[in-house]
């Protein structure tokens, strides 16, 4: 019996899987695609005997499988082109990054052209107590920020550059902690900066990773917001 439907997919043009793997299994389905599915469909009704015709509980089986195996065909081929565009367009939104500004973790800030430096705090609960605390390179103490009673969540910060005896604390780079508490008890919290994004690595796998001055390398979902 092999061989005679061996010998009718040739006549149909149509080459049958030498997949020993697959023949193994199942050596009465053989590999073929949608094009070689309708070519054996109509080589059946046009050989079918007239007195005995292919019952149409069998017919219609066979219609459904084609309808299937088209379908996931289309199916697959869309969504491959999904992936391709996705892929595309997370790139470029990644790139787009380069020479913006972003909000994100870190501990190191430096001051802005017009002086001072912008920031938040981040507070995983409510707090009673909010402070920021700013110090040099050197780790000496240059200002301390109450910013009082907060809800959770992200609480902006502003310091116009000058110590706490009023003189020019230059342009950094600063070193910046939060402290947060709720009637005594600690409430986690950390610090976010500004920082500029000098440059994007895309890998082969994983999110695209920015390099910020002063924090290092980030991934990009390690950005709050982007100025």
């Amino acid at each position: 019996m092999a061989s005679t439907f061996d010998s009718t997919l040739t006549s149909l043009g149509i080459n049958r899987s030498t997949n020993t793997a697959a023949t193994a299994a199942s050596s009465s389905s053989p590999s073929i695609g949608t094009s070689d599915f309708l070519k054996l469909f109509t080589a059946q009704l046009q050989n079918q005997d007239p007195f005995a015709p292919v019952d149409n509980n069998q017919l219609v089986a066979q219609l459904a499988q084609i309808t299937s195996t088209s379908g996931i065909s289309d199916i697959n081929s869309t969504l491959k082109a999904i992936q391709t565009k996705l892929g595309a367009s997370s790139a470029s939104d990644a790139l787009s990054y380069v020479g913006r500004t972003v909000l994100t973790e870190g501990s190191t800030a430096y001051g802005r052209a017009a002086g001072g430096l912008a920031g938040a705090a981040e507070l995983d609960d409510d707090a009673t107590d909010v402070t920021v605390s700013i110090r040099d390179a050197n780790g000496q103490a240059l200002q301390t920020l109450s910013l009082g009673a907060q809800k959770a969540g992200t609480v902006s910060y502003e310091w116009d550059g000058k110590t706490a005896s009023g003189a020019d604390a230059g342009n950094g780079p600063f070193t910046v902690s939060v402290a947060a508490a709720k009637s005594g008890t600690t409430v986690s919290s950390r610090n976010l900066v500004w920082a500029p994004v000098a440059s994007v690595a895309l890998p082969s796998s994983g999110v695209p990773v920015l390099t910020v001055p002063g924090v290092g390398q980030i991934p990009v979902t390690a950005v709050r917001q982007i100025g």
